[in-house]
């Protein structure tokens, strides 16, 4: 079976003509949403999902607007509320040296410098300037750790570990 990624969760029907309202969660909205792009949607309840090609896409007060070949009316997209959109993974373009997808974060065990097991990602924030990593640790609060040079020093997917500089104050 093939592997599907997110790209985004389908929050709502926008007007008439069949637009859904999606909040991304991709990097690459303008590769992913491309009209003709294929996108698949999973709903909660149905193990099978529905593929869809990308007939328009435009962004609305923080939402990408996305409008399906065949789908113009919103009763032919009201069932889609609360899905989730994904793409294949044979739709995953190589990234240049020092990206990641967030597949390959999430689940990572971070470490300090000096070997001390901090937390494991469960969550990634996109806030625009740069990511926010949830650190999940054990018996203590989530910890937020910025995906910036300064504190990421070394990242290894293959072997699900991530090193970082404690800077003063970052676990506090």
């Amino acid at each position: 079976m093939a592997n599907y990624f997110n790209v985004g969760k389908i929050v709502n029907t926008h007007g008439i003509r069949g637009e859904v309202r999606v909040i991304s969660t991709t990097d690459f909205a303008d590769e992913r949403y491309v009209k003709g792009n294929t996108l698949y949607i999973f709903k909660e309840n149905n193990a099978d999902p529905i593929e869809v090609k990308i007939s328009a896409h435009r962004v609305h007060k923080n939402f990408d607007l996305l409008m399906f070949d065949g789908y113009t009316t919103v009763n032919d997209v009201e069932k889609f509320k609360g899905a989730t959109l994904k793409v294949s993974e044979d739709q995953l373009g190589d990234l240049n040296e020092g990206e990641f997808y967030y597949h390959e974060i999430i689940g990572c065990v971070v470490y300090s410098e000096e070997g001390l097991e901090i937390g494991k990602v469960k969550e990634i924030i996109s806030t625009g300037a740069n990511d926010v990593w949830v650190l999940q640790r054990i018996g203590e609060k989530d910890v937020l750790i910025p995906y910036i040079e300064d504190v990421v020093k070394e990242i290894d997917v293959e072997n699900k570990k991530i090193v970082i500089h404690l800077m003063e104050g970052l676990l506090s």
